[in-house]
């Protein structure tokens, strides 16, 4: 009798595995080329809006308070966008807006995310009057509107960056919460995180190895949908006075300063409001389709 053939003749005939890093490489590329044309125009949307923020002194024709109206006024040749009420550059404004209004969005939702995913993970994981302690806390700062207490907060604490960074964080924060401790109540009853017990796992470790990972999709979702309404949220504080301060550059504030030029039949007031619109949907299109990938569901032909 023979002895049965392997699958392979030899060591050598065996096809090499495949790199890690080039396997997610392709892996994302092929998932990115799948993609439906809205989630396509979302991130192109997103990745531009990523790269004027990071350029913008470079793309940028003026400086972000330079006031250019005078040199303008007998000129042929005025600025494509206009200049405001000061006579700074509205196309330099947008530049500088984007990293201003994005980079402090960004921010505050990072915040906001460590400190209510941690809080949420925790209250999950431990229970009891840890749970109870911080869901009642966090259901009272819910049942205050969130723009009316922000108000509040920014004219007791003062307008600057940092406050503004730290109230809009702690109260979007109490919505990160709600959702984290809600996909980790899930997580925490399954027979791995038993087991993880049972072996003499520290709390760090089945939080950060075995409850995290199983719970990223939702957190990395609803990031998404957060910085949408904590973007909103700067550019609504801005626009009642109450945020990014003048002369740093804002869109909120642009349409403030600019409003009663609608009046006129400008359509200035709309370039920054387009800006903050386009923002936000892209972002939207992009969270749809992670939504509908993590979800398991096909599409269907």
């Amino acid at each position: 009798m023979t002895e049965p053939e392997s699958q392979f003749e030899s060591v050598d005939a065996m096809p090499p595995p495949p790199r890690r890093d080039e396997g997610r490489l392709a892996v994302a590329w092929r998932e990115l080329k799948k993609a439906p044309f809205s989630a396509k125009i979302g991130l192109i949307i997103i990745v531009t809006y990523i790269f004027v923020a990071l350029f913008a002194p470079v793309i940028a024709p003026y400086g972000e308070s330079e006031i250019i109206g005078p040199q303008f006024e007998l000129a042929e040749k005025a600025p494509p966008f206009g200049t405001d009420h000061l006579g700074r550059d509205m196309f330099t404004r947008l530049i500088y807006g984007a990293r201003n209004t994005v980079g402090i969005a960004l921010v505050t939702t990072v915040f906001a995310f460590m400190l209510g995913g941690t809080l949420g993970i925790l209250a999950a994981t431990l229970g009891g009057w840890m749970d109870q302690l911080v869901s009642r806390t966090v259901d009272v700062l819910m049942a205050i509107p969130a723009l009316i207490f922000a108000m509040l907060l920014l004219t007791i604490f003062g307008t600057s960056v940092v406050n503004l960074i730290i109230i809009i964080g702690v109260l979007d924060s109490t919505r990160v919460f709600r959702i984290a401790r809600a996909v980790s109540l899930n997580v925490v009853v399954m027979d791995f995180i038993e087991s993880a017990r049972l072996r003499g796992e520290g709390l760090g470790w089945i939080t950060l190895r075995e409850i995290l990972p199983n719970i990223m999709p939702p957190l990395v979702a609803e990031f998404g949908l957060r910085f949408c309404f904590v973007f909103l949220t700067i550019s609504a504080l801005s626009f009642l006075g109450l945020g990014i301060q003048p002369p740093t550059a804002d869109w909120g504030s642009m349409v403030r300063d600019t409003s009663t030029l609608i009046t006129y039949g400008e359509l200035v007031p709309l370039l920054p409001a387009a800006a903050i619109a386009i923002l936000t949907i892209g972002v939207n299109f992009v969270v749809d389709w992670f939504l509908h990938k993590t979800s398991g569901l096909k599409d269907e032909h």
